[in-house]
């Protein structure tokens, strides 16, 4: 079982990470950002959507809640959209993240996925499984990046642990 304090700090990393690709992505014209390029998504984009829409859908899920549909890509014209969508999930996930147990990670969580398949996990490895999905893709973004001939930043966690520390917190 993993602990609330590490979970935080898996979260931490998650949107640091987040927040690199943004920044890179920042850079990009509408063009780029919503060019078809292929792979599990078309778009860089729609790659960027799923994440930030599982996070939704999880956070949706850990309150007791089983959405049955997902954020589309074209819901977000540009990188700006999506962004401001993000950071109110964010700060939902955060919120929940910041005041769960070591008991309540123990405990079943039972939701519909959007199949209308219903499963049972414990609450813990359901948020850990969150912040693994999010590595995952973000390594698709990384080639998406690099398909565009744009910046891929750093993204490993001990790069976030060497920043840190250099910067004095």
């Amino acid at each position: 079982m993993i602990s609330p304090e590490v979970l935080r700090h898996l979260y931490n990393y998650n949107y640091w990470a987040r927040d690199r690709q943004l920044a890179a992505c920042a850079k990009l014209t509408n063009e780029q950002f919503t060019r078809t390029l292929g792979g599990s998504f078309a778009l860089l984009r729609d790659t960027l959507v799923h994440i930030a829409g599982a996070e939704w859908i999880w956070c949706e899920r850990w309150n007791g809640r089983s959405p049955r549909v997902f954020p589309k890509g074209e819901q977000f014209p540009d990188l700006r959209a999506l962004e401001e969508y993000w950071r109110g999930v964010e700060r939902d996930v955060r919120r929940f993240v910041g005041g769960v147990t070591e008991a309540a990670l123990a405990q079943p969580l039972t939701y519909t996925n959007v199949a209308g398949e219903q499963w049972t996990y414990p609450l813990g490895q359901a948020m850990f499984h969150l912040v693994n999905h999010g590595t995952y893709h973000r390594g698709q973004v990384t080639t998406l990046l690099r398909q565009l001939r744009a910046e891929a930043p750093g993204l490993d966690f001990l790069l976030m642990q060497d920043l840190k520390a250099t910067a004095g917190g």
